[in-house]
């Protein structure tokens, strides 16, 4: 049954859907090269000149997060289960004000390229190697390499006599040929094209579906299997997203992805000043409220075009396939591409960034701006190499590789503990982090073995919470057990309320948070309007 389904979708690829995908590399190679022209020195490998408008820092924000696991997941999530899954999306909005309001003060006051650098102006040099160390270890074997087999397996689908090693190849060289020519920048206005088309071939796609239903919300409700099924609110033993997890769990997992992870705050620690990159994480936050109505309700509403697919992975690939008109489904099959490769340089990129930065230029800080660009661009391609040779062996994993997504419950708890509570409570220090960190990694490995036995049965959005507090508790009862950190240095590295005011003044730019409240007050009240509408 499942043989013949790929036969039907690989068969309503037509010519001119591939030269639509042939035009967009195309267009792809084309920025690449032009912007590799102005890359020169290592601060525009790595944070593009630190000369990002606002727009392209939000749509990069979305379409380096939208992965195709994130296509094929959302809508085959939908389908099996329901819509809870999108909150992972639309509740992203509540980190990124965080991260507007209270962080990026922080950031870019301190003018740092990396985020384990702020860990050691905050704490010490031990934090700053350990989060560093780990983030490029997940980027590379974990993002970039699930990035590339993820997308060969999702190609392959539409073309089955494709070879997933000679897919990654494929993948991987071109990403990374383009991301170490051009750096941020290249990344970013990629980025800026693949969040349109992503956006756009979806919208399109939704729109043809609710079409074919009569534009009938009622048809949609009448067909799902329970009221379950369109809830984003579950009871709590759901499998899924049980409600504590809904609250506590996501919101949790959406700081450590949005608020401290590298290959995510690099493009707006690109900004042009502070309130650019406010501005391009309030509207990441309204674009993530999309993938909600063009991702997820599709998948959901399939159950009505395509009841019984076998395999609920196989629905985005059945709806481009079946739904949308020729050219189109090119179009759309190119923002898969895109999602792909999107994911993909941004990981090498900033993996590349953590290793020139926290570790090569701590030996040699007196590096010429070309030889760290040089560094920067080694460094991606070599990175590439080990993605590309990993990414084939993930097959042999099986359900292991599934659990990879929970295990993100180990690394998340200790490092949201010292990036909130150090940005609040002065007391904490460095010996206070490191114990945090390793201790509560241990102890969330600890129990998310026992919880594959059974021993621990937990959901993992709500471990998260747990561990978190856990975690809250090491890092203030060691930091009071050991002397206290320098006032001076903390002072500088701490929220205050006139903190944002003072960045703007530093940089010549006294116009208020008026603009940046309301728009933040719009996005809050999306994210309610989407909860209430969907509970």
């Amino acid at each position: 049954m499942e043989q013949v389904e790929l036969e039907e979708v690989a068969s309503a690829i037509g010519g001119l859907d591939i030269a639509v995908i042939v035009a967009y590399f195309l267009v792809i190679v084309v920025i690449g090269v032009l912007v590799s022209r102005k890359t020169e020195s290592g601060d525009d490998l790595f944070l593009a000149g630190r000369s990002l408008g606002w727009g392209v820092i939000g749509f990069s924000l979305f379409a380096s997060n939208i992965s195709s696991t994130t296509l094929i997941g959302l809508s085959g999530a939908a389908y099996a289960s329901g819509i809870a899954v999108s909150s992972y999306e639309w509740m992203s909005g509540l980190a990124l004000l965080i991260l507007a309001f209270i962080f990026l003060p922080l950031y870019l006051r301190s003018r740092i390229t990396t985020i384990p650098e702020f860990l050691e102006l905050r704490y010490d040099r031990r934090s700053r190697r350990y989060f560093s160390i780990i983030t490029i270890a997940l980027s590379i074997i974990v993002d970039t390499a699930g990035g590339l087999y993820a997308g060969a397996v999702v190609l392959k689908t539409f073309f089955p006599d494709l070879v997933i090693w000679q897919v990654c190849v494929g993948l991987g060289v071109f990403a990374g040929l383009y991301t170490a020519a051009g750096g941020l920048k290249a990344v970013v206005y990629t980025d800026l094209l693949q969040a349109v088309v992503l956006i756009f071939g979806t919208t399109l796609m939704t729109m043809i579906m609710f079409d074919q239903l009569d534009w009938s919300w009622a048809n949609v409700v009448a067909a799902v299997p329970n009221e379950e099924h369109l809830s984003m609110v579950r009871p709590m033993g759901d499998e899924m997203l049980p409600w504590p997890g809904l609250i506590v769990g996501v919101s949790l997992l959406g700081f450590w992805y949005w608020v401290t992870n590298q290959y995510i705050v690099q493009r707006v620690l690109g900004a042009k000043d502070l309130q650019n990159a406010q501005y391009g994480a309030i509207l990441g936050g309204f674009l993530k409220l999309i993938p909600l109505f063009t991702m997820v309700l599709p998948g959901a509403m399939a159950i009505i075009l395509i009841p019984d697919l076998p395999n609920a992975d196989m629905v985005f690939p059945t709806l481009i396939t079946t739904v949308l008109p020729v050219g189109v489904t090119g179009l759309v099959l190119a923002g898969l591409i895109a999602a792909i490769m999107s994911s993909v340089d941004s990981t090498l990129n900033s993996a590349s960034t953590l290793i020139v930065h926290d570790f090569v230029l701590e030996s040699r800080p007196d590096t010429p701006p070309r030889r760290i660009a040089l560094y920067g661009k080694i460094a991606t391609l070599v990175l590439m190499l080990i993605a590309i040779a990993w990414a084939p062996q993930i097959a042999n994993f099986g359900g292991l590789w599934v659990y990879l997504q929970q295990a993100f419950a180990i690394l998340v708890p200790p490092v949201v503990a010292i990036f909130l509570v150090g940005a609040f409570w002065r007391r904490a220090n460095g010996s206070g982090a490191i114990w945090t960190l390793g201790l509560g990694h241990a102890v969330g490995l600890a129990l998310f073995v026992l919880g594959q036995f059974d021993l621990w049965p937990v959901h993992f959005t709500i471990n998260v919470g747990i561990m978190t507090v856990f975690s809250i508790l090491v890092l203030v009862i060691r930091s009071r057990q050991t002397a206290p950190p320098d006032a001076e240095l903390v002072e500088r590295m701490t929220w205050t309320p006139g903190l944002a005011a003072e960045v703007h003044e530093a940089e010549g730019n006294a116009s208020s948070n008026g603009g940046r409240k309301i728009s933040a007050a719009l996005l809050v009240l999306g994210m309610v309007v989407i909860l209430i509408a969907f509970w």
